[in-house]
């Protein structure tokens, strides 16, 4: 298959060629993030998996800034790729890669100036607040090898090989589950064991990806090549930034609501916990398909091809209602067994109670998540951001203010109450702005 599928195969066979590996690799990338949990919480304790979902929202901000930001700069590099500018092309790719390592270098170092502090103002319970900081440390040692692990995944995307990316992701994973079982089981790290698991499988990853990357590279010709760009970085945080703040959205208020979860206690918290990573996993469809949307309208604007676009954002609708229904049907199904893969059986009942509830209640709104993402995808690509922004906004303020207000008066199944809300606003904002048809204006106008 040539790289130029996107534009020529019929829409429904490209996006699925293309999402295919993407959701298959995020999925391996969620189940050891999902192992991390398990083996915490069944070979350390409760504790200890309430002190790993304690970290879980803030280290998800990170990597929301890492995918957001990489598929901000592939939009530009997947336009260049398109209409076959691939001189401009690789110094877009160099620029991201070299400006997300500077932030992450950045990053790292203030995330481990101020983990405890963040812990305590997030209000984490002070039977975990320890391990929570050590996992946390650790996380931010490796946030450079997090960051480019990423970034260079998007950039494989961008140039229609979304099964390099899988390759590794796979790897990753199984690497990172079996270092999780001998570092917590064998050598009784606890905690600091997956963190360290996650920090050694990334890092192999991400130098193994950049090598591979430049051996892509070199087999495409072009014109002069700079190594840096500043005309090209702006160009690609126009749309990164924007992009960072929809990938940011669910983490961010996540990590708002997590103050008013903690203070449920450690045992709603490790419900809780547990009940995020199967969500995080049910999201990943949506995501990909997201994602997929996202890099088929960039590239078929770059070959100027606007009615394909439309025809795409149809198809991906399609597969987002086959996701949506298969997810429902597993989680009424099977919430009590899933729960008890972390908890097992000695979980205690607000634990147990509250992992379950949460599953059962948030299994009937997958789909509103997969049509907000695709529609996002869609303005995303086309680089018609304002409104995208906007809807992203109203999403994280419903889902923080009902959580705050709610939760401490009415219990905390108010905390996930107000998550369909909020994607549901998110979606219709954004779906306006797709009928109004201004992304068409704005992709022709942001042609490079």
């Amino acid at each position: 298959m040539g790289n130029d599928y996107l534009t020529k195969k019929k829409p429904l066979s490209a996006l699925l060629v293309f999402a295919l590996p993407i959701i298959i690799g995020n999925l391996f990338q969620q189940t050891y993030t999902m192992v991390d949990s398990a083996v915490v919480g069944r070979f350390v304790g409760e504790q200890a998996l309430a002190a790993v979902g304690a970290s879980y929202s803030l280290t998800n901000i990170f990597i929301c800034v890492a995918i957001g930001g990489g598929m901000g700069a592939s939009v530009t590099v997947s336009r260049y790729f398109g209409g076959k500018s691939y001189g401009k092309m690789k110094t877009a790719i160099s620029t991201a890669c070299l400006s997300f390592l500077g932030i992450s270098v950045l990053l790292g170092g203030v995330g481990l100036l101020f983990s405890r502090s963040i812990m305590v103002l997030l209000n984490t319970p002070a039977d975990v607040l320890d391990m929570a900081v050590e996992y946390l440390d650790i996380y931010f040692y490796g946030l450079p090898f997090l960051f480019m692990y990423n970034v260079l995944s998007a950039m494989f995307n961008a140039l229609g090989k979304s099964k390099i990316p899988l390759c590794f992701l796979i790897f990753s994973s199984l690497l990172n589950i079996a270092l999780d079982f001998l570092l917590v089981t064998r050598f009784q790290m606890g905690v600091s064991g997956v963190a360290w698991a996650t920090w050694i499988a990334q890092g192999i990853s991400a130098v193994l990806s950049f090598a591979v990357l430049v051996w892509e590279l070199k087999k495409l010709g072009c014109g002069k090549v700079k190594l840096y760009d500043p005309a090209e970085l702006w160009r690609m945080t126009k749309i990164a930034l924007p992009s960072i703040l929809q990938q940011s959205t669910v983490s961010i208020g996540m990590m708002l609501v997590q103050s008013v979860v903690n203070g449920f206690g450690s045992e709603a918290l490790a419900g809780f916990s547990a009940a995020m990573r199967i969500e995080s996993i049910c999201i990943v469809p949506m995501a990909g398909i997201g994602n997929a949307i996202s890099s088929y309208t960039a590239q078929n604007i770059g070959a100027k091809k606007l009615d394909r676009v439309v025809q795409g954002y149809r198809a991906a609708q399609g597969m987002v209602v086959v996701c949506a229904a298969a997810i429902c049907l597993v989680l009424e199904l099977f919430h009590g067994p899933i729960i008890s893969v972390f908890l097992g059986a000695d979980g205690t009942a607000a634990a147990v109670s509250t992992g379950q509830g949460y599953l059962q209640f948030m299994g009937w709104f997958f789909c509103l998540i997969g049509f907000k993402m695709t529609v996002d995808g869609l303005l995303r690509g086309a680089g018609d951001m304002k409104m995208f922004t906007v809807a992203n906004l109203v999403n994280l303020c419903i889902r923080v203010v009902v959580a705050v207000l709610f939760a401490p008066r009415f219990g905390i199944a108010m905390v996930w109450y107000a998550v369909p809300i909020g994607w549901f606003a998110n979606w219709a904002i954004s779906f306006a702005q797709y009928r109004t048809g201004k992304w068409r204006k704005k992709a022709v106008a942001a042609q490079p």
